[in-house]
């Protein structure tokens, strides 16, 4: 099973997935998945296709939002739609999974930045750095 990392009560990010690891997802509560990884971005990863149809075997909602660099609009629109969750992203890092998420936060409102920089710390990540972009981006 992948280091699933707790951002919020329902939001959490991985690293990459593999095809059994739906079913443990489902066992613990998730309902949605977002795959941010690009198919082919690496040798021998499931690719998006296969990761559908295990999620939609062990019950879960599946969203295909994959970008490398930035989170597109796309990609921020899927943390949005996903809901309140209990939702798992993935990505290579997780890096990519949460940056989408602090967008998503930021964008819609639900957290200022210090509380998106506060939560992804506490997750491992350090979003430092994109603090004044998402004071900027804030819907609030």
């Amino acid at each position: 099973m992948a280091d699933i990392r707790q951002v919020t009560p329902n939001f959490a990010v991985a690293p990459q997935i593999e095809a059994e690891d739906f079913a443990a997802l489902a066992g613990l509560g998730f309902k949605t998945v977002i795959d941010n990884r690009p198919d082919g971005e690496s040798h021998g990863d499931i690719q998006s296709a296969d990761a559908e149809a295990a999620a939609s075997a062990a019950g879960l909602t599946f969203i295909y939002a994959p970008f490398q660099g930035q989170p597109t609009p796309q990609a921020v629109e899927a943390v949005i739609r996903a809901g309140q969750g209990p939702v798992l992203a993935y990505c290579r890092s997780g890096t990519r999974s949460i940056t989408a998420w602090a967008i998503a936060q930021a964008k819609s409102g639900r957290l200022d930045a210090d509380a998106i920089i506060a939560s992804a710390r506490a997750a491992g990540y350090d979003l430092g750095h994109l603090k004044e972009f998402l004071r900027s981006i804030s819907a609030a």
